[in-house]
């Protein structure tokens, strides 16, 4: 399937993508508890002005605010009847910034986890799981989203059953996992079984990486382990910005612009194509990996020791894959651009 992004996509040598969503709109007077989908339509002048912030600091995409957009998350506020409105006004205030840009900008339609356990574990089915994802999928194509943005999750059953959802919808799609458990989704998976799982899908995702987990160091290692497997298909980094603190009743996240742009020019070097941030990123620290993917030239693969050097230890001694150290010079399915 060619479509706006994959052009997009193939004509660059890498992608800044957004920074945080949660964390910005916390800083806009979203309360802890409250739905962030709601303000789609009830503060909608925030949302533009999120995703505004993004595009200014140098991001060629941002992602849509329906992170928890489907009707298993929205249940918990009333709100499951509103699936489609509300990814769909997600979608329509994001395409009004991109399209009034002097640039390229892709408008990703955000999807996260139904926040359900996936049976034989749990109760979802696959049958309702890809009828959920369904649902706000058709909503964020008819609001005009360019790609659908699979993120944060844990489980490869759920995973399966977006890439689906995603099918019936005909939209192309990338996903990242989680990999928060040393080295590992919550759900055992690692990133050696990612790349094996990506490509046996239909249609396979047009990129595929991770996303937030616990630092960017964490998640660096966890991209090597994406590129050992040789794979053809653009990697994904989206990091948080440092580890997270509680301060003063708040979460604040530790990592600096300056942290954060080591971590964009590593993530490059490693192998991966589509660069930005999670939880903690702000604009300011946007604006640095642009900086520094632009004026920096690019290196050789990291090793382990220098990820640790740049960004800080690691929160584990294992990369969960069951080998401590990646080969020092992982094989690189795609050339360097």
């Amino acid at each position: 399937m060619t479509t706006v992004f994959s052009d997009f996509l193939n004509s660059r040598d890498w992608l800044l993508a957004d920074g945080a969503t949660g964390t910005n709109l916390f800083n806009m007077g979203l309360q802890s508890g409250d739905a962030p989908e709601m303000w789609n339509v009830e503060h909608p002048e925030k949302i533009t002005r999120l995703y505004q912030m993004a595009v200014d600091a140098g991001s060629d995409l941002f992602l849509t605010n329906s992170f928890g957009g489907t009707a298993a998350r929205l249940k918990l506020h009333g709100a499951e009847k509103r699936v489609r409105e509300l990814s769909r006004v997600a979608a329509e205030l994001g395409r009004e910034v991109a399209d009034k840009t002097d640039r390229r900008v892709i408008v990703a339609g955000s999807v996260g986890p139904t926040g359900e356990i996936m049976a034989p574990m749990g109760a979802l089915t696959h049958e309702i799981a890809v009828e959920m994802f369904h649902e706000q999928a058709d909503g964020l194509k008819e609001g005009g989203a360019d790609v659908l943005w699979l993120e944060t999750i844990s489980a490869p059953e759920e995973y399966r059953a977006a890439a689906e959802a995603f099918k019936l919808a005909d939209m192309p799609w990338c996903g990242t996992m989680s990999f928060d458990t040393a080295g590992r989704t919550m759900m055992g998976f690692t990133s050696a079984d990612m790349a094996e799982m990506v490509e046996k899908l239909d249609p396979a995702p047009l990129a595929y990486g991770a996303n937030c987990g616990v630092g960017a160091s964490d998640l660096m290692r966890t991209v090597l382990g994406f590129v050992t497997q040789g794979s053809e298909r653009p990697i994904i980094a989206k990091g948080n910005a440092g580890i997270p603190k509680y301060v003063d009743g708040h979460i604040h996240y530790d990592g600096t612009p300056d942290l954060m742009a080591e971590y964009a020019c590593l993530a490059r070097d490693a192998g991966a194509k589509i660069i930005g941030g999670c939880c903690g990123t702000m604009p300011e620290h946007l604006s640095k990996m642009r900086e520094a993917l632009e004026t920096r030239p690019r290196g050789d693969i990291p090793t382990l020791e220098q990820i640790a050097e740049a960004l800080g230890g690691f929160s584990s001694e294992a990369d969960g894959t069951g080998d401590d150290t990646p080969p020092a010079r992982p094989r690189r399915g795609r050339r360097r651009g």
